[in-house]
């Protein structure tokens, strides 16, 4: 639960703004149900109403609960569910306690409840209740990023006093990749290092039957700006990987470059049905310009073979029989930008993997870093040549090798950026 004194802080000092974005802004009027509906009745309405993500479950007006669609079928697939639950009440798959928030409550205070709440309820989205309590709809995670992306700059302040407990909340997100690497992995790191308290880049590690999706996220700026994008961002991968997008990185890719665009606003068109994007914007014409850099990879543990798709950020790997350093290049356009097509197809790359070999990612914080005698970028021949020379060492001794060159290398210039940096020996 969010810290009570941080949302007093939070509240002080909000302007007739907020009383206009307010939780009824982000309202979509979906059809309930009651514990009288069965399962089998619930399956025909998310088979007739495919953009529901969730549905509420009332009785007499007052919610009880949220069945989520990913949950609900993936339990009904089960052997024998259909003829266990079919007839039984829908409540046997319904979440109990889902945020469940008042119309007149502000963005300022939605937005709080919902990065303490997790993971969860952005993905699953929330109840929309009146001044009575009674059912009116639901509100998304999605939405709620259209808002809060035109609301920043001005409650940037606000959102500045709750640094701290949002540093909390980006590491708790982190979590479960670092399980998931610990679980697929033997020899590795990961150095995870914001410029500020906060940051903007971001990784992503989850395990599956035959492998593992790897991705390391470079978001637009860095702070509070940037770590809320890269929860956006991990909410939408979440939905991404939920259908076998995982072993098409390019696909995945394209989809998130749909998704980011419509969220935030980066297109011609009204950015989705019913949605007035001009008005959530960052930017007077109507467009904001955010989005990130990123490499997608899908690794197949069973075929032992590497599918790699990037968006301006490069693979670099050293074989088993080889000290040379070798890149897969990436396309030179980013996920989410304006100057980005909607359309626009990624690359998939693919490498078979051999026992023994090495994979490097970094985002461009390291790269970028300007220090030396001569003032200039650390580059990436610098960092192939570390590569190259320690290659054989543990991963975590070369982590130390690396960060302790960089350090050394930045010497008193500022810090540019935040820095990410994953290798792995297969």
């Amino acid at each position: 639960m969010l810290d009570q004194s941080l949302l007093s802080q939070s509240r002080a000092g909000l302007s007739e703004i907020e009383a206009e974005y307010i939780a009824s802004s982000l309202l979509r009027v979906c059809p309930p149900v009651s514990p009288q509906h069965t399962n089998l009745e619930v399956t025909k309405l998310l088979n007739e109403h495919p953009e529901l993500i969730s549905i509420a479950v009332v009785e007499d007006n007052k919610p009880m609960g949220l069945i989520t669609r990913n949950v609900f079928m993936e339990g009904m697939a089960k052997p024998y569910h259909h003829d266990l639950f079919d007839r039984k009440s829908c409540i046997a798959f319904m979440d109990k306690e889902p945020l469940v928030v008042d119309q007149n409550m502000s963005i300022q205070t939605l937005s709080f409840k919902v990065l303490g709440s997790g993971r969860k309820t952005l993905n699953d989205g929330f109840i929309i209740t009146d001044e009575n309590g009674d059912y009116l709809g639901l509100g998304n995670g999605e939405d709620l990023v259209r808002v809060v992306s035109f609301l920043q700059a001005e409650k940037n302040r606000l959102v500045t006093e709750s640094i701290n407990y949002a540093s909390v909340i980006q590491k708790s997100f982190l979590r479960s990749s670092r399980e998931s690497m610990a679980a697929v992995l033997q020899d590795y790191f990961m150095h995870w290092e914001p410029r500020d308290k906060v940051g903007g880049d971001y990784y992503f590690c989850k395990k599956f039957d035959d492998g593992f999706f790897l991705a390391l996220i470079d978001c637009t700026g860095h702070g509070v700006p940037g770590a809320f994008m890269t929860l956006i961002m991990a909410s939408f991968l979440d939905h991404i990987l939920l259908e076998d997008n995982r072993h098409d990185p390019a696909g995945a890719l394209a989809i998130m470059n749909k998704k980011v665009k419509t969220a935030l606003g980066q297109i011609n068109d009204s950015a989705a049905e019913g949605f007035d994007a001009d008005r959530f914007s960052t930017k007077q014409n109507g467009q904001s310009d955010d989005g990130m850099d990123t490499a997608f990879c899908w690794v197949n543990t069973q075929n032992s073979t590497l599918t790699y798709a990037g968006a301006k950020t490069a693979l670099f790997y050293i074989g088993d029989a080889s000290s040379d350093v070798q890149l897969l290049d990436p396309d030179r356009k980013g996920v989410g930008y304006v100057d980005t097509p909607m359309d626009y197809q990624w690359t998939n790359q693919q490498l078979a993997l051999s026992k023994g070999m090495c994979i490097y990612l970094t985002t461009d914080g390291l790269i970028d870093q300007i220090g030396g005698l001569k003032k200039i970028a650390f580059g990436k021949k610098r960092f192939s040549g570390l590569l190259q020379e320690h290659y054989l060492k543990p991963m975590p001794e070369q982590e130390s090798i690396i960060m302790q060159t960089y350090y050394d290398y930045q010497g008193k210039q500022k810090r540019r950026d935040d820095v990410c940096l994953m290798g792995f020996r297969f």
